[in-house]
């Protein structure tokens, strides 16, 4: 009885037990709103992002293939998968923009954001500026979140208070701070560049964020997009009724040439009766001509 009592304690000692491992959780299983954080501070950090939104356009994507976030919960931790950012703005490449999304999940897209932009308020501008250190046993600031977990290659900030804008690039593993020429960016990696425009969008007329080409010209939004289109039908238009009133003077041209060639005509047969008439008349006297 000792023996077979031993027996069962080693069988049990060496029981395979199976290892349960918890799948990961996904943007459905995450919370995509905070009641703490309830919504943007202001009108600008809705009408700026739409803006960059609807100038976003990297020649080297299609549109069903660029993901932009504005004011969305930002997962970026695979091991304290509840800590998140939550950017004015950013955007990823190479990702299928198919489905909407509730959050984006790194882990999930596994495509870092080619770009973030973080539209700086007075209460954040210090930890958007990486001025300040995350608290111990706490979640990372916003710039260790871009520079260190994520590698986000360029992080811009701009004010709406002083109209600045600044940006920086991962080199390495750390970002430096790009140089402005004439209040313009050039984005090597997305092949855009970013500038301060000074115009009316969302019917206030201020300096926004802009993205503009590679021939310096700024990306036309839906709105302008339209009114070109619209512009062009109108030339179209014109030029059409130009060639219509210029095919109607040909024809009245032709019309003219028609009726003077028939008055010439008309004109020698008269010429050619009066000659026989005056031959006959001749020739009735007896003159010979």
């Amino acid at each position: 009885m000792i023996a077979a009592a031993q027996h069962r304690r080693i069988e049990a000692k060496h029981q395979w037990i199976p290892v349960i491992i918890k799948p990961l959780p996904t943007m459905y299983d995450l919370p995509s709103e905070n009641p703490e954080e309830p919504g943007v501070p202001d009108q600008f950090h809705i009408s700026q992002p739409n803006l960059l939104s609807e100038t976003f356009s990297p020649p080297d994507y299609p549109a069903n293939k660029i993901v932009i976030g504005c004011d969305l919960n930002l997962y970026y931790d695979i091991d304290k998968v509840m800590n998140y950012k939550r950017p004015d703005w950013f955007a990823a490449l190479g990702v299928d923009k198919q489905e909407i999304r509730l959050s984006y999940v790194i882990w999930q897209e596994k495509v870092v954001p080619s770009i973030v932009v973080e539209l700086l308020s007075p209460g954040t501008e210090d930890e958007d500026l990486g001025l300040t250190i995350g608290k111990q046993n706490g979640p990372p600031t916003k710039w260790e979140v871009y520079e260190k977990k994520l590698g986000v290659p360029y992080y811009v900030t701009f004010s709406r208070y002083t109209d600045k804008l600044r940006a920086f690039e991962l080199i390495g593993s750390q970002y430096v701070e790009m140089t402005l020429d004439n209040d313009r960016l050039w984005f090597d990696k997305l092949k855009l560049g970013l500038g301060l425009w000074n115009g009316t969008w969302d019917g206030h007329k201020r300096i926004w964020l802009r993205w503009y080409d590679i021939n310096n010209k700024w990306i036309p939004t839906i709105g302008e997009k339209a009114e070109q289109a619209n512009l062009r039908a109108e030339q179209a238009d014109l030029r059409a009724e130009q060639e219509r009133q210029k095919a109607e003077q040909e024809k009245q041209r032709a019309e003219q040439e028609r009726q003077r060639a028939e008055q010439a005509d008309l004109r020698a047969e008269q010429e050619r009766q009066r000659a026989e008439q005056l031959a006959e008349k001749l020739k009735a006297l007896g003159i010979v001509v």
